[in-house]
């Protein structure tokens, strides 16, 4: 930085040229501006020799999924703060380098690139959504630095290699906690399916909510697509009606879902709206509104649980953040970030291998969604709940299922 800014600053003032030093000016401050957004709340790389362990994160900042990628940076930040006021590792500071991947596969894998060749981080957090956690997973596997997924939950993600985490559930458990649910809890007999084709999120947790729901007596009685991005589906919505079912099962983004389900009402679908963990965003019903209300999915906590380590982050989450309560993003980004730290003090060393291996061993983890154990997948064995969406952006704790 020092380099480029001595660069840019001797033409200018030579040249006592008005044009130029605006030029200048405005240069040198979009590069702060650039490298102060890169590297988030924390400092830079360039300081490696103050902190013991960087973290990298990379997510979706910007773009249709959002809140996704804010909630899980604060949730990871939260538990940054609490280790770095604890004493850090090796009493030295933690610091995390954040970049945004905009929602986007291609910048999912620059981000990841970008991390582990120029960062120099020891440890990857990320991403929310599978297809870029798929995208991404193999350059911190190629480059041997342990990645940690907080919510991609499709199995192809750890599938990737042996350096690729996730500390939440995965869809096969997903889709059968919804399918039970549908058909012993709500007694339902028959459903439809509006999956999103261009995400192996919800294509897959289609399929096994699907496989799950015919296993215990229920029928699919229609199973069709649209795209990320899309905003009319009234032509797939209309086809559905047609058939009448009692469940439309719709595990998509809480973009499209809440167009879908305002879509659905508009043409008098009066039957019940569920999905996933995809659902769990205040966008929800302020893109859906009414429509989404009674409308079930599953998610990784509940904020209402009366268990003290919840309480005990949604009581700091909203002091911090102006009284929002957090979503199970955030709770799942707080949780990465807590394994990935213990693993840090409990490692010989803080090498990205020796890292993995203490990562690998997480046992009996309480976190704020559930005790955390990887097994050998590396894969999270732990519960979901279901949720059921009230109005005011409020959820009704349902129940919990366990694996």
């Amino acid at each position: 930085m020092g380099a480029l800014m001595g660069g840019v600053m001797r033409p200018v003032f030579k040249s006592r040229n008005r044009s130029f030093l605006v030029f200048g000016i405005v240069f040198l401050s979009l590069v702060g501006f650039v490298n102060c957004t890169k590297k988030g709340d924390t400092g830079a790389s360039a300081q490696a020799d103050l902190q013991a362990l960087v973290l990298g994160e990379f997510g979706t900042m910007t773009g249709p999924e959002s809140t996704f990628g804010i909630s899980t940076h604060r949730g990871i930040m939260m538990a940054v703060e609490e280790a770095n006021a604890s004493g850090g590792i090796q009493g030295k500071p933690i610091k995390v380098i954040s970049l945004d991947d905009q929602g986007r596969s291609d910048e999912a894998v620059t981000a990841v690139t970008k991390l582990v060749t120029q960062e120099n981080v020891q440890l990857i957090l990320g991403e929310v959504a599978s297809s870029r956690s798929i995208a991404a997973a193999p350059v911190a596997q190629k480059y041997k630095v342990p990645m940690i997924s907080p919510s991609s939950t499709n199995p192809r993600v750890t599938q990737v290699g042996d350096f690729i985490f996730r500390v939440c559930f995965i869809d096969p458990f997903q889709g059968k906690v919804m399918a039970k649910f549908a058909a012993q809890n709500l007694k339902m007999k028959t459903a439809a399916i509006l999956r999103d084709i261009k995400s192996d999120y919800s294509v897959g947790l289609a399929d096994f909510f699907a496989e799950d729901f015919q296993k215990m007596g229920g029928k699919i009685i229609s199973d069709l697509s649209y795209s990320s991005g899309d905003a009319d589906f009234k032509a797939q919505l209309t086809a559905i009606k047609l058939k009448k079912p009692d469940v439309l099962f719709i595990p998509g983004y809480y973009t499209e879902v809440g167009l879908i389900a305002r879509q659905a009402r508009e043409l008098n679908y009066n039957g019940v709206l569920m999905g996933g963990d995809g659902w769990d965003s205040a966008k929800l019903t302020e893109i859906g509104g009414k429509a989404v209300v009674g409308g079930y999915f599953s998610s990784h906590y509940s904020p209402k649980s009366d268990k003290p380590v919840v309480q005990n982050f949604v009581a700091k989450y909203k002091e911090k953040y102006n009284g929002e309560v957090p979503n199970g993003l955030a709770a799942m980004g707080y949780d990465a970030a807590r394994v990935a730290i213990a693993a840090a003090l409990k490692s010989s060393t803080l090498a990205p291998t020796d890292l993995r291996d203490a990562v690998a061993q997480t046992k009996d983890f309480e976190g704020v969604t559930g005790v955390i154990s990887l097994n050998d997948e590396r894969n999270a064995v732990k519960p979901a709940v279901v949720l059921k969406v009230m109005a005011s952006n409020d959820y009704e704790y349902v129940t919990t299922v366990n694996p």
